[in-house]
């Protein structure tokens, strides 16, 4: 039956709010079948927060799927998807609620199947503590010390070894000091602040809401009464103030507001705030929510804040506090987990997903990767499923960071993997390796504003993006053409002419690929910042690519043209003989043969070149830069 005075309530957040009640975030991990779910099951029944309801359900399904005879199977309280109830283990990741009258929790059971050590890595990501299980009968198993590795990694520092199942072992106090001592020997790499080790069988609720009687040796306190206790006392809400600008809205000409969520700290009416990458300051005029103008905001709310200044803000800029900003630096130290079959490899290339944007880099070096199996380190130069390296990054561009011990917010970042878009691995920001804190772009006099007032049209970036012979090039010309009549400034930039100088360097890849746009799109840029129209003819095969260089721009500053000419056509035309040397294997990756092509999915316009002359088409993108306001006819 529950533990007398513990009090059932629904979420915590809400029981905090309403009682005055501190909340308390933990995670339970370790090996399979270790007894993970069983005693999160059990925490969940001594608390009383579970109804009648679901209780008859328990002994319904413990009968039926049960693993411990006529008893209940506390695991099946929160291994709720089929497969997990089937096999056994547990997949997903499981948040329960409770409280009692000391503290509320949210409570997080964990897979420990190696397989899903990813799902482990992201129930971890925002816990205070962690309740590391060891089956008594095991001993500290390689997982184990994979998940505390994790937990340390991610920032937790209070830590509960629970060595279970010492019902199996006759509950004696030998096998657990045992256990004790194997694992307090590996946390000497690690940065735990506290170590508690208690002894406990789950399915027997031994030590895990009150004092076992069959291990009297045992003078410390039982699980929930040490959770109820602990002292955590970090908090996202007193780390520095940063907010990620998701979106700039301007609903009318006398609006400018940034959007986002407070991912740190707090602001109010009238603090200063600095732009993380360039150094610009200005001070919080308002902040405006659904419900109306607030004065302040704090970490996890979604605001939309306007400043007193027209300063450059894009989305993907991190504002700041003046007095505690991050660092800013292209090449950082940073410890990656590995999460996907394809392994990160030194010198592999992918794009790095930081708060509010992504950012193209390089893994350029693995210093080393931590050895699961005991202490040390291994030498290699990848890592596959489930390892963990610390590795050098080397980024495009300077981005604010902060390291991950001081925030993880703006600390943790996730790689993806360039052509199919999986997340290959999470990061933890050590250090900065070059700082560019001092380092911000040189405000020139006459910028963008004045060099287009002189002008009768906006600048814009215009992508042509097709395959090889849907007509880009031939487009881009006539358009060009077209606004040079028009007395516009505008100015051609083709996929063949930049690899003749700029990207000579750069082969076919996927890695070499994203290269070769990021330097077509950073050229595109500083054309829009001297006031001109640039016309952009890549083929461009990857979403990720080109959204890349959408968010270099101002919104309404790049227009995505698809020139969707069937490849049969294309392979027709063949007007540099490049099909037919791709499919005799003289050229390799060649999109459209034996490297893909991923059409847009949300180009502003989509052409065809098939039955229409390249001046018909140029019209109609004439009348797209008509409608969009880039210029009047």
């Amino acid at each position: 039956m529950p533990s007398k005075g513990l009090i059932v309530t629904g979420h915590p957040d809400n029981a905090h709010a309403s009682s005055g009640r501190d909340l308390l975030r933990f995670l339970t991990c370790g090996s399979v079948d270790d007894g993970k779910s069983t005693l999160m099951g059990r925490l969940v029944f001594e608390s009383g927060s579970i109804t009648d309801d679901q209780l008859l359900a328990l002994t319904r399904d413990s009968r039926r799927l049960g693993t411990v005879g006529d008893g209940l199977d506390f695991a099946l309280l929160v291994d709720g998807l089929g497969d997990e109830r089937q096999q056994g283990i547990t997949i997903d990741v499981a948040y329960r609620y409770f409280a009692t009258a000391e503290r509320s929790f949210i409570a997080a059971d964990t897979p420990g199947h190696e397989e899903y050590t990813r799902n482990m890595a992201t129930g971890a990501s925002h816990c205070d503590l962690a309740v590391i299980l060891v089956d008594a009968c095991k001993g500290v198993t390689a997982q184990t010390r994979r998940h505390a590795t994790i937990c340390s990694l991610l920032g937790i520092r209070q830590v509960v070894l629970a060595v279970n199942k010492m019902d199996l072992v006759g509950f004696e106090r030998a096998a657990f000091e045992a256990i004790v001592a194997s694992f307090t020997d590996f946390l000497g790499q690690l940065a735990f602040a506290a170590m508690v080790p208690i002894p406990l069988s789950a399915r027997l609720g031994d030590n895990v809401a009150r004092a076992s009687g069959a291990m009297p040796w045992y003078r410390g306190p039982a699980l929930l009464r040490h959770l109820e206790t602990v002292d955590v006392a970090s908090s996202r809400r007193e780390r520095p103030f940063r907010f990620p600008v998701q979106l700039v809205s301007r609903p009318s000409p006398n609006f400018r507001g940034y959007m986002g969520t407070v991912s740190s700290g707090r602001i109010a009416s009238g603090d200063p705030v600095v732009v993380a990458a360039s150094g610009r300051s200005s001070t919080i005029a308002r902040i405006v929510t659904a419900g109306g103008d607030r004065q302040e905001a704090c970490a996890g709310e979604a605001v939309t804040l306007t400043l007193t200044d027209e300063i450059d803000i894009a989305r993907g800029d991190l504002l700041a506090s003046p007095r505690e900003r991050p660092v800013v630096a292209d090449r950082f130290l940073a410890h990656l987990v590995c999460m996907a079959h394809k392994p990160v490899t030194a010198g592999g290339r992918y794009l790095m997903r930081v708060p509010g944007a992504y950012v193209p880099a390089s893994v350029t070096a693995i210093v080393h990767k931590l050895n699961m199996g005991g202490p040390g380190h291994a030498v290699a130069d990848r890592l596959g499923l489930n390892d963990i390296g610390l590795c050098h990054i080397q980024a495009d561009h300077a981005i604010p960071i902060d390291y991950y011990a001081d925030n993880p917010e703006t600390g943790s970042f996730i790689i993806v993997d360039l052509s199919t878009n999986v997340t290959v691995a999470a990061g933890m920001i050590e250090k900065a390796l070059r700082s560019a804190t001092n380092i911000h772009p040189q405000k020139a006099t006459v910028d963008k504003a004045v060099r287009t007032a002189l002008a009768n049209h906006k600048p814009a970036i215009v992508w042509f993006t097709g395959l090889p012979g849907s007509g880009k090039s031939t487009l881009a010309d006539r358009v060009d053409r077209r606004l040079n009549a028009l007395g516009c400034r505008s100015y051609v930039l083709d996929g063949d002419n930049l690899r003749h100088g700029l990207n000579r360097d750069l082969g076919f890849t996927d890695a070499d690929r994203n290269e070769n746009i990021r330097r077509a799109g950073e050229v595109a840029r500083l054309f829009v910042d001297a006031g001109i129209i640039v016309l952009c003819a890549f083929i461009s095969p990857f979403e990720k690519e080109r959204t890349m260089v959408r968010r270099l721009v101002r919104d309404g500053e790049f227009l995505e043209i698809h020139v969707d000419t069937p490849l049969d056509v294309c392979i027709a035309r063949d007007p540099k003989g490049l099909y037919a040397k791709a499919k005799n294997g003289l050229i390799q990756n060649f999109t459209g043969v034996d490297s893909p092509y991923e059409v847009p999915n949300a180009a502003e316009l989509r052409v065809t070149t098939v039955g229409r002359s390249p001046d018909e088409v140029a019209e109609d993108v004439l009348a797209l830069l008509t409608e969009r306001g880039i210029f009047r006819p």
